[in-house]
């Protein structure tokens, strides 16, 4: 294994001092607004790479390298099923968050339903910041840097970068965050294109030689496919097999049905629902540039499978029989790693360390440090405004612009200790990083999922429907949960997490349908202000005709669609 030479330790060093101090100078903080949601001024071109940083983090660019090493190359169907869902969401949902000027979405759903479903969904949000993306984020810069200094212990290396992380989100809130978001979304892309170039050049033949290796090695038999044939799952005889985004009814990871119904639920919630996220779109400085900006982030998730799956295949042909365990890295019963296949979450480490040159390895680096500074402090910032103002604020309104802002500042505190404090949980919960974050959404999704599509498209839906479904399917989540961990059903165990996410949606709005029907309608206001009309569309496409091709998002949405139908039906 390589390391890292004094060059590239002083390009790192170099980056993260001074990704601080830019964030910091970039902070906007007079006022609660310009603390939580930059002022409401960003512009689509940030907004849409924002969205791309937070999304792609250092967790998902290593949760992706490792699928795609044990050849779950269906991964991909998460990143270009964006583009469908944030296409839906810049028609839809989109005007009525701008509109209404909320600063969070369980603030949403207050206004929609009651305080009832904003508590609820707030405190799951929070929840799941913290367990999902903000210690998964740390766990990847603890593997990173417990490879270059294992010296150093676990415990202080996820301390420090939450600490980085926190060092401007704290003083300089979103903007600061979106700010160094854009200059560390475009060092991940381009040190994730420098990695594939140096994979393909070891390699050697381009993607057709690729291909024809692929084939070579699934033949051999030489592969670890791990307990699949014994469980009777699918296991891809040729590279055609490997890179096809339909899998059959048999596949562990997607089968084609969860295809059809999994992964658009998940994406809703990630895209649609999700304070993370969509807290950059709140930012957008009007409806245009919000729609814009979402587009953008669409066109973005498209090369991934190029720069971000493809390097996890070619880590499978050349470095499958590797041997590791120089690395010193400690599996979860204490033994060591000997190769890739034992622990594939350091699959992406791998490829660093092993191809890039001294000096670009550090800034590749520092982009994968970069990456995972951009999702903690993104959490950090969600979930600071999330406690603020779905809590804090409702409990003490006669609190200041500035006090709310100071009370942000010291969430955010908490929120580091917090996440520090999960991160040596998460491979004990899955040896893929990739499946332990869909796992996890997969659980706390389809009752949040369900409040806002009925919400938006049902005049019908009332604050009691939401929370008696958020309840319910909170508490069927856990028991899955506790089920999976405890084998206390042997049934539900054996239902994939796709299909588990689907039973849980379709119980959740049996339930949201049956307890609205029961009750008592919703106030007049409620549905007049926060449920989609076809007059709305109307209006809308009168005030377009006026907008010239190229401005007006419906045509912009056209071409991504027709583009992403390019991209993917090669892969089918």
């Amino acid at each position: 294994m390589g390391g890292l030479e004094t060059l590239d330790l002083v390009v790192i060093l170099v980056y993260l001092v001074g990704i601080v101090i830019y964030g910091i100078s970039k902070s906007k903080r007079s006022s609660s607004e310009d603390y939580f949601l930059g002022g409401r001024t960003m512009t689509w071109p940030i907004v849409g790479i924002a969205l791309f940083s937070a999304n792609i983090s250092s967790s998902t660019l290593v949760g992706l390298a490792s699928d795609a090493f044990q050849t779950n190359i269906n991964v991909y169907n998460y990143e270009w099923f964006a583009v469908v869902i944030l296409i839906f969401f810049a028609i839809f949902f989109l005007p009525f968050y701008l509109r209404s000027g909320v600063y969070t979405m369980p603030e949403f759903l207050e206004r929609r339903y009651d305080h009832r479903s904003r508590y609820y969904f707030s405190f799951v949000t929070i929840v799941a910041n913290v367990l999902v993306d903000t210690a998964a984020a740390l766990y990847v810069g603890s593997i990173v840097l417990k490879l270059l200094f294992p010296e150093i212990s676990s415990t202080t290396i996820i301390i420090l970068l939450a600490v980085a992380a926190a060092a401007y989100t704290i003083p300089g809130g979103l903007n600061s965050v979106i700010q160094t978001e854009v200059i560390q979304a475009v060092l991940l892309i381009i040190g994730s294109c420098l990695l594939t170039y140096f994979a393909f050049e070891e390699l050697g033949g381009g993607w057709n030689g690729m291909m024809t290796k692929l084939d070579a090695l699934l033949a051999s038999g030489d592969v670890n496919f791990g307990d699949r044939a014994a469980e009777g799952k699918f296991i891809p005889a040729n590279s055609g097999e490997v890179f096809s985004l339909v899998r059959p009814d048999n596949d562990e990871f997607m089968p084609w049905w969860g295809l059809l119904t999994g992964v658009p639920l998940l994406a809703f919630y990630f895209w649609v629902t999700n304070q993370f996220m969509v807290q950059r779109v709140l930012g957008a400085k009007d409806l245009d540039h919000g729609r814009w900006g979402a587009l953008f982030a669409g066109l973005l998730k498209l090369p991934v499978i190029f720069i971000m799956i493809v390097p996890g295949v070619l880590a499978l042909l050349l470095f499958n029989t590797l041997d590791i365990s120089s690395l010193n890295y400690p599996l979860p019963g204490g033994e060591i790693c000997e190769n890739i296949s034992d622990c594939p979450n350091l699959t992406y480490p791998v490829l660093l360390f092993q191809l890039l040159p001294t000096g670009i390895l550090g800034l590749v680096v520092a982009g994968l440090l970069a990456a995972m500074m951009s999702s903690v402090s993104a959490t950090f910032n969600s979930a600071s405004t999330l406690i603020t103002m779905d809590f804090v604020k409702k409990l003490k309104p006669e609190l200041t612009s500035k006090q709310l802002v100071r009370v942000g500042q010291i969430a955010t505190i908490v929120l580091v200790i917090l996440a520090s404090s999960w991160v040596p949980f998460i491979e004990r919960v899955s040896d893929s990083l990739w499946t332990y974050l869909q796992l996890v959404i997969a659980f706390t999704s389809p009752p949040v999922v369900t409040a806002f599509v009925l919400g938006l498209f049902w005049k019908r839906a009332n604050g009691t429907g939401a929370i008696v479904s958020l309840l319910c399917g909170g508490v069927l989540a856990i028991f899955m949960i506790l089920s999976a961990v405890f084998d206390i059903s042997p049934y539900i165990n054996e239902i994939h997490f796709l299909g588990k996410a689907n039973l849980l949606f379709l119980t959740t709005v049996v339930i949201h349908v049956v307890v609205s029907l029961a009750t008592a309608p919703p106030p007049e206001d409620k549905v007049a202000e926060y449920t989609y009309k076809k007059e709305l569309f109307t209006q809308e496409t009168e005030e377009l005709k006026a907008v010239p091709w190229y401005k007006n998002y419906r045509y912009l949405a056209i071409i991504l669609l027709l583009v992403t139908a390019i991209v993917v039906g090669s892969f089918l």
